[in-house]
C-alpha cells in the first residue's frame, strides 16, 4: 500500500478544490485503488520504498505533473480524445488490475512479504516460494473481516432498507480489527503504526530531476483518471438530469491535483464507490465534497492516535472486497454474446495487463483499440440499395430481401465520410458492384452489364481532395465503358467541395438529384427513350444490344406503375412523380 498518511492527505485538499472548479455535483474525488497501484508500482521501480521521504516526494511530484496535464487538456478542450479508448479496453484493464491489486494485498493475510510487481507471474511465484513463512493469526482475522464485508455488501445491494450496510462495511472492518488487536494484542499481526497528527502542511514539490522518468506514468495516470472520472461523472449527470462539461471536468481535476501536490497529496481522481454513496445519499451540489473534506480534516486532527492500532490485514480485506467488484466477468460474457471483436479486445487488454504489466497492458489495449478504429474507418460500410415494393423508399437489399433492383442500374450508399484512407476501398467495392450482379439478389432476366451507378451520398458528411481526385478517375474510367454516374442527396459541404473541384461539371449538373427515386426514374426514362429510338440514333452512353433492352422491358414489376413502365404502356416513364420532384438537384443553367 502507498503510505497511509499520504492517502489521508490525498483525499483532503482536492475535495475542496474540486468542489469549486468541477462541474459534477456528485463526483467524489480522492485516492482510488487503480491509481494507487499505478503510483506504487512505478515508484517502487525508481526509488527504494524504504526511503520514505524520497518515495513521498515522488508521489507528490507525480500529482503535480498529472494536474498540469489535465489542466492543459481541459483548457485546450481535448476531452474528445478519450472517445478513442474503447469501453472494452477499460473493462479488461480494470479486471486485470483488480486481480493484481488483490494478489498484492495477500502479504497482509499470509504474514510474510512478497515481491512488489504489477505482473501476475512474479506475484504468484513469490507467494508460493514464501509459503514457509505463513502465519495463521493474520490469515484468520483478515478472512473473517473479508467475509463480513462481503456479506454486508451483498445485503446492501440486495435489500434497499439495508443499503447503509454497504457504506458501513469498511468502518465495521476497521473497528472490529482494532478491537480484536486491543483485546488480544497478537504479536504476529502487523499494525498501521504511528501516523502524523494534524492537517497537511504547505510544501512545494521537490526533486524535479526525476520528472523525465515520471512522464510516461503521468500520461498513463492522466488517461486512466480521466476515463474513470469523466465516465462516472457523465453517468451520474445523466441520472440526475443535468449536462456535464467534459473539458471543465478535466480542468477541475487538474486544479485539484495541482493544489493537492502542495499539501502532500499523490494523484487523485473520481471514485466510483464514494460517488455512488454521494448519489444514493441525495447529494445535489458540490457542497457534499466540502462536508466530506471537513469530516476528514477533523479525523486528521483528532482521531489519528486511534489509527495506530488498525491491523493491516483489516485494511487489506477492505481493499480486496473493493476490487472484487472491479472484476468485470459479466462484461466479458456480454461481449462474447454480442460482439466477438470487442471480446477479443477485452481479452488482449486483460491478458497483457496481467502478464506484461499495467503500463504495457494499457498501451497494448489502446493501440489495438485504435487499430480497430482505423480499420473501421478505412473499410466503411457500403450498401447496395433496392426499392421496397409499393413505395419510393430504397433500402439495403441484404437487410430487406424483398427490395428489388433494376437491371442495368446499381444504387450504392456509402455510410461514411470519404477521404484518403478509405477511397481505395470504396473504389474497389464500386468496381465489384459494377462488374458483377450478385445472383442471390438478382430480379428478372440476367443482364450483360451496368449502365448507371447511382451514389446515395446522404450519409457522407465530408469528402477530401484525395477522394475528389479518385472520383474524377472513376468517372473517366466509367465514361470509357459507357457508364453514367448519378449522385443523390449530397449535403451542402460535400456539394460545395465537388463544385469547387469541377466534379459537378465533369459528371453533369443534370445527374445530381435530391432523392434516390428521382435518379432512378430519370435513368429509367433514358432506358424508355431507347425503346422509341432506332438503334443507329441511340445515345452512345446508353446504346446497347436489343437483347438487353428486351430483357429490361420484360422485367417483372412489384407494383402497377413499374409494370406499366416496363410493358411500354406509359407515355412518360415518370408519371408517378411529376412537377419539381424530378428536377435535378442542380439545374443545367445553375
Amino acid at each position: 500500500m502507498l503510505l497511509w498518511f499520504c492517502k489521508e492527505d490525498c483525499g483532503f485538499v482536492p475535495l475542496f478544490i474540486y468542489a469549486i472548479f468541477g462541474s459534477s455535483r456528485q463526483l467524489a474525488v480522492g485516492p482510488v485503488a487503480l491509481v494507487s497501484l499505478l503510483v506504487s508500482n512505478v515508484l517502487s521501480g525508481i526509488v527504494d520504498s524504504s526511503d520514505t521521504e524520497l518515495y513521498t516526494q515522488m508521489a507528490i511530484l507525480l500529482a503535480l505533473m498529472v494536474g498540469i496535464l489535465e489542466c492543459i487538456m481541459g483548457l485546450l478542450r481535448l476531452g474528445w480524445l478519450i472517445r478513442f479508448i474503447s469501453h472494452s479496453v477499460i473493462s479488461g484493464f480494470t479486471t486485470a488490475s483488480a486481480v493484481v491489486i488483490a494478489l498484492s494485498q495477500a502479504k497482509y493475510f499470509l504474514g510474510y512479504d512478497i515481491e512488489r510487481s504489477s505482473k501476475i507471474v512474479p506475484l504468484v511465484k513469490s507467494i508460493i516460494e514464501g509459503a514457509d513463512g505463513f502465519l495463521w493469526p493474520p490469515f484468520v482475522m483478515g478472512s473473517i473481516i473479508l467475509v463480513i464485508l462481503l456479506i454486508m455488501k451483498h445485503l446492501g445491494k440486495s435489500r434497499k432498507y439495508l443499503r447503509f450496510l454497504r457504506a458501513a462495511g469498511p468502518l465495521t472492518g476497521v473497528v472490529l480489527g482494532t478491537v480484536i488487536v486491543k483485546i488480544f494484542r497478537p504479536s504476529s499481526i502487523s499494525l498501521v503504526g504511528d501516523i502524523p497528527q494534524g492537517l497537511p502542511k504547505f510544501s512545494i514539490p521537490k526533486d524535479f530531476s526525476y520528472m523525465t522518468s515520471l512522464i510516461p506514468t503521468a500520461l498513463l495516470i492522466t488517461g486512466v483518471a480521466i476515463l474513470e472520472s469523466v465516465g462516472i461523472a457523465k453517468a451520474l449527470a445523466a441520472k440526475n438530469g443535468y449536462e456535464l462539461d467534459s473539458n471543465q471536468e478535466l480542468f477541475g481535476l487538474g486544479v485539484a491535483n495541482i493544489f493537492g501536490s502542495f499539501f502532500l497529496a499523490y494523484p487523485s481522481t473520481g471514485s466510483f464507490s464514494r460517488s455512488a454513496v454521494n448519489h444514493e445519499s441525495g447529494a445535489k451540489t458540490g457542497l457534499a465534497g466540502v462536508v466530506t473534506g471537513i469530516i476528514m480534516g477533523c479525523a486528521l486532527m483528532f482521531l489519528t492516535p486511534l489509527f495506530e492500532y488498525i491491523p493491516q490485514c483489516a485494511l487489506a480485506a477492505i481493499v480486496i472486497s473493493a476490487v472484487m467488484g472491479l472484476v468485470d466477468y459479466e462484461e466479458a460474457i456480454f461481449l462474447w454474446r454480442v460482439d466477438k471483436k470487442d471480446f477479443l479486445l477485452w481479452t488482449i487488454t486483460s491478458t497483457t495487463t496481467l502478464f506484461l504489466g499495467i503500463e504495457i497492458g494499457v498501451l497494448v489495449g489502446v493501440g489495438v483499440s485504435l487499430a480497430f478504429v482505423i480499420h473501421e474507418s478505412a473499410n466503411p460500410h457500403i450498401a447496395v440499395l433496392g426499392r421496397l415494393p409499393g413505395t419510393t423508399v430504397y433500402r439495403n437489399i441484404q437487410q430487406y430481401p424483398e427490395a428489388y433492383t433494376y437491371n442495368g442500374i446499381v444504387i450504392v450508399r456509402i455510410d461514411a465520410p470519404i477521404y484518403f484512407a478509405n477511397i481505395s476501398y470504396i473504389k474497389d467495392r464500386l468496381r465489384e458492384y459494377e462488374t458483377a450482379v450478385d445472383r442471390c439478389i438478382r430480379r428478372g432476366p440476367e443482364v450483360e452489364r451496368i449502365y448507371f451507378v447511382i451514389l446515395e451520398m446522404s450519409p457522407v458528411t465530408y469528402i477530401d481532395s484525395s477522394a475528389v481526385q479518385a472520383l474524377k478517375d472513376l468517372h473517366q474510367e466509367y465514361k470509357m465503358r459507357d457508364i453514367q454516374i448519378a449522385i443523390s442527396n449530397p449535403n451542402r459541404e460535400v456539394l460545395l467541395t465537388l463544385s469547387r473541384s469541377g466534379v459537378v461539371e465533369m459528371i453533369g449538373k443534370e445527374w445530381y438529384f435530391v432523392r434516390v427515386h428521382d435518379a432512378v426514374q430519370v435513368c429509367l426514362q433514358h432506358v424508355q427513350s431507347l425503346k422509341d429510338t432506332p438503334k443507329s440514333a441511340a445515345d452512345p452512353v446508353l446504346g446497347e444490344k436489343p437483347s438487353f433492352l428486351q430483357r429490361l422491358l420484360e422485367q417483372r414489376a412489384d407494383d402497377s406503375s413499374i409494370a406499366q413502365l416496363e410493358s411500354g404502356h406509359l407515355k412518360s416513364p415518370v408519371s408517378e412523380d411529376n412537377g419539381s420532384q424530378l428536377e435535378p438537384l442542380l439545374s443545367r443553367k445553375a
